[in-house]
């Protein structure tokens, strides 16, 4: 019988901070920022992806830019427990490059991110939508901006988005990914994330795409599957990358994330414009909890304590004041051990009366048991 075949340990990154965060139509205290962050890399996680220093006005979430950085960086929870910061990897975004400068200067005061992200889309009315420029003059600012990260220590992300259609334009062609993640390569980023923004993935396309990719760029070190679950497709879509032979994921707690808010506490904001979603409150990522579930009950070495992911998932509800998309953290993790508390009683009894077996299952035929 033929199996389907997974890699026999995963990387996880935690991109709840920022990504989850975004979509949140109240501010998320700086403290619970903090708190999440540290709670995350003492759960295992050694990428984590914190805050966007692009402008504050649109997006107000991330105000608190500098502060946050500076919280984790100087922990006193992490020093405590005796992890420094070469033991995991914190990643800011910076679409446009006066962010990249702001990265790059937070990095010269010690506080700065190890990796920063700039993203294209093959669909350019997304990609105008989201950075306002071309994407031939995008390319020759990150070209630029990857040179000026690099002198400073830090690494490129590069994102390609839209790989399996556009919520502008509908459609897309997965081939062109392709080129534009050889074309992110070429000009000097670390990795590329592959992702679904917008749930457009159906999970045979996330297989054919990934399997395309490897043939072209077999190095599984450089590629990141990033998954929405806007249709309910996310879990699904994992496992077809997983199948395909990709290794490195990202995901948030309770499934949070999706478009940034256009409305912060009482006050609309601009964000990057009108929702694509009929319903803003019901998007978002893969459910870090119910993935980590999974992958470990399927044998996969996530390099996580899933306990105490599952923990992190009840508290962001808390933070959040609702229930979030998590299965996991309601139901628990599948029982390893019986349950007496659930007997029926009696079972053992009626065996005896029956003239059964201990363990017998079937009925004797012919004075053979069956």
């Amino acid at each position: 019988m033929a199996e389907m075949k997974f890699p026999k340990k995963v990387r996880l990154g935690d991109i709840t901070v920022r990504d989850g965060f975004q979509h949140e139509e109240k501010f998320i205290s700086t403290a619970a920022k903090i708190f999440y962050a540290e709670e995350l890399i003492l759960a295992g996680f050694k990428r984590i992806e914190v805050t966007n220093f692009g402008n504050p006005k649109g997006m107000p979430q991330f105000k608190d830019a500098d502060e946050l950085l500076k919280g984790i960086r100087y922990s006193k929870k992490l020093k405590k427990a005796g992890i420094t910061q070469d033991d995991y990897e914190v990643t800011a975004i910076t679409i446009r490059e006066k962010a990249v400068d702001r990265a790059i200067e937070a990095r010269k005061e010690g506080y700065g991110p190890d990796r920063i992200l700039m993203m294209v889309s093959t669909d350019e009315e997304h990609h105008f939508a989201n950075s306002g420029i071309t994407l031939p003059e995008y390319w020759r600012e990150a070209e630029r901006c990857i040179k000026k990260a690099a002198d400073a220590g830090i690494k490129m992300n590069g994102t390609v988005s839209t790989i399996w259609g556009s919520p502008i334009s509908g459609p897309t062609d997965m081939k062109e990914a392709i080129e534009f993640s050889k074309r992110w390569l070429d000009i000097g980023a670390a990795d590329i994330e592959h992702a679904d923004h917008d749930g457009s993935a159906p999970p045979d396309q996330v297989y054919r795409y990934f399997s395309m990719l490897l043939d072209a760029i077999p190095n599984t070190d450089l590629h990141i599957a990033h998954f929405h679950v806007t249709r309910g497709w996310g879990l699904a879509n994992v496992l077809a990358a997983l199948n395909a032979g990709i290794d490195i994921y990202e995901a948030t707690l309770g499934g949070l994330g999706g478009q940034p808010s256009n409305f912060m506490d009482d006050c609309p904001v601009p964000g990057t414009g009108s929702y694509y979603y009929r319903d803003p409150n019901y998007v978002g990522l893969v459910q870090m909890e119910d993935m980590v579930v999974m992958m470990d009950e399927m044998g996969i070495d996530t390099g996580v304590d899933v306990d105490r992911v599952l923990e992190l998932g009840q508290l962001m509800e808390r933070t959040c004041g609702r229930k979030l998309r998590s299965e996991s953290i309601l139901n628990g993790r599948i029982p390893k051990d019986p349950r007496p508390e659930y007997k029926r009683a009696g079972l053992t009894e009626m065996k005896v009366r029956n003239g059964e077996k201990p363990g017998q299952k079937f009925p004797e035929k012919e004075g053979v048991l069956v």
